[in-house]
């Protein structure tokens, strides 16, 4: 099987992480912050076309202030410390979720980087920031539930790909293989549309310990599976 065109992360870990080390969770999330930085070098590397990334989640605003305060400030200091080598790299970035709640100064960098890197072509990293994917699905129904209102379209104008397209995703090919690391068994509310036909690899190991090599671990295991979207693998049919 050829390289995944999509890779998706959750990353997951960082506080256990810490606290096996008898470390604050700040210190976690830091750390988790350099593990992103070798991902996205290996990615590069290894000739992976998407990488995205679960950065920060919708549901994740329930956590302790002084945590988010601090998780803000960790995407704050990504953003202008390490775009000057993303865009040397020639990494793209893409944001997909919700702008509100948002600081609207931490909006302004996020969108300068978008535009800064947009014709960059080595990689497209996308952030999944305020992202929940049960609310981009809504948001998807509702908007093409007012264009068949406002006679935009045909309710039967409406399908699969008429819906991807109204995602925060439009123009993203759907992941390949999604990865989650710290042992959980679950997808949290992320890219559930788009993941319909991911393989999914499950990494022991918290987020601050991944690199290039679980990256190309949970890739081996992707290219040793048979995929049949729904019907049957060629050593079947042979």
């Amino acid at each position: 099987m050829p390289l995944p065109r999509h890779v998706a992360i959750i990353m997951d870990g960082n506080g256990r992480w810490a606290a096996e080390r008898g470390l604050p969770r700040t210190m976690g999330h830091r750390s988790g912050v350099d593990a992103v930085r070798r991902t996205v070098r290996a990615a590069i590397d290894i000739g992976i076309p998407y990488l995205t990334i679960y950065s920060f989640s919708s549901e994740n605003w329930s956590r302790p202030p002084e945590e988010i305060d601090d998780l803000m400030g960790l995407m704050r200091r990504f953003i202008s410390r390490d775009l000057a080598e993303l865009h040397q790299t020639n990494v793209r970035i893409r944001i997909i979720g919700e702008r509100d709640r948002v600081d609207p100064k931490m909006m302004q960098m996020i969108d300068e980087a978008v535009e800064l890197t947009q014709h960059n072509t080595a990689l497209t990293l996308v952030i999944a920031f305020n992202y929940g994917s049960r609310i981009e699905i809504a948001k998807a129904a509702r908007q093409l539930a007012e264009d068949a209102a406002s006679g935009k379209l045909a309710p039967s104008d409406i399908t699969p790909e008429r819906f991807s397209e109204t995602l925060d995703t439009r123009g993203i090919p759907d992941p390949d293989l999604l990865i989650r690391t710290s042992g959980e068994l679950r997808l949290s509310n992320f890219l559930l549309w788009q993941a319909a036909y991911a393989e999914l690899v499950f990494v022991d190991a918290f987020w601050p310990d991944f690199g290039r090599e679980l990256l190309e671990g949970a890739i081996s295991e992707f290219r040793q599976r048979s995929r049949r979207y729904g019907g049957l693998s060629q050593r079947t049919i042979a």
